[in-house]
């Protein structure tokens, strides 16, 4: 809903609480123009939306300039659309450690086994802020969108990064030893990695920690999400990641 205000436009925290008593969850309000607000809420029927107008229109001069409603069927495109971006995301990540680490078949486990030791680190970073986001719609009415998925994504590129330099170290180790104790190689490439990874996510967290106190309220949810993957995609390189292919060779010893 786009409306226009003959006089002053109102804060959002203003017409936030104007709106309060219409029950409309959460309400993304944008400015637009010199005098305009833009207003994203939940699907509602014309006696509510003239309602709404209404009840503005008491307090402050305005006009509605544009409505639109998007049905479930848009819904439902944007959910297939998102789950294929992440499908083709993982396949993606999958195909390029395989052939990068192609070279790391001088220990026990050929390339593959790395690229699928990254997804099932991806898959764990995604279930945890899927979940975050469950009980946030539960308790807050926190809104699952385009945002949200975009989190997702830039959340499935930070932890493979992360991953992806534990395993480089675990890499270059193989070709010093030549595999002969593979879970000490491992060990030794996660110490080694340990610090600069918690440095790389540290200075991070500082940024997104100040764009979530101070960058506004249309953006909050979507930097918690990052905030969440951040802390979790560093833990999972480490503690998920990593082990994996240590498990992987001893089951195939067996």
């Amino acid at each position: 809903m786009e409306i226009e205000f003959n006089n002053a436009v109102p804060d959002n925290d203003q017409v936030n609480e104007l709106l309060t008593e219409f029950s409309l969850g959460e309400i993304k309000i944008q400015s637009y123009g010199q005098d305009g607000l833009a207003l994203r809420l939940k699907d509602i029927d014309n006696e509510t939306r003239q309602a709404i107008l209404d009840k503005i229109n008491d307090i402050y001069a305005i006009k509605e300039s544009n409505f639109q409603s998007i049905g479930p069927t848009i819904g439902l495109e944007l959910r297939q659309k998102s789950i294929t971006a992440i499908i083709v995301v993982i396949a993606a990540i999958i195909l390029y450690i395989t052939w990068a680490f192609r070279k790391a078949t001088l220990g026990p486990l050929n390339s593959w086994f790395y690229g699928l030791g990254a997804i099932a680190a991806l898959i764990h970073d995604i279930v945890i802020i899927t979940g975050l986001y469950a009980v946030l719609g539960k308790f807050l009415n926190v809104e699952v969108d385009s945002m949200f998925v975009t989190a997702l994504l830039t959340v499935l590129g930070f932890s493979v990064h992360d991953t992806i330099v534990v395993y480089d170290r675990i890499r270059e180790g193989l070709k010093k030893t030549y595999g002969d104790n593979f879970e000490k190689v491992v060990n030794q490439s996660i110490n080694d990695t340990v610090i600069r990874s918690l440095n790389t996510s540290l200075t991070t967290l500082f940024v997104l920690l100040a764009l979530f106190l101070f960058g506004g309220y249309s953006i909050r949810y979507f930097v918690l999400a990052l905030i969440g993957g951040v802390i979790i995609g560093t833990y999972s390189s480490i503690f998920v990641a990593s082990p994996l292919l240590v498990s992987w060779q001893k089951l195939r010893k067996k």
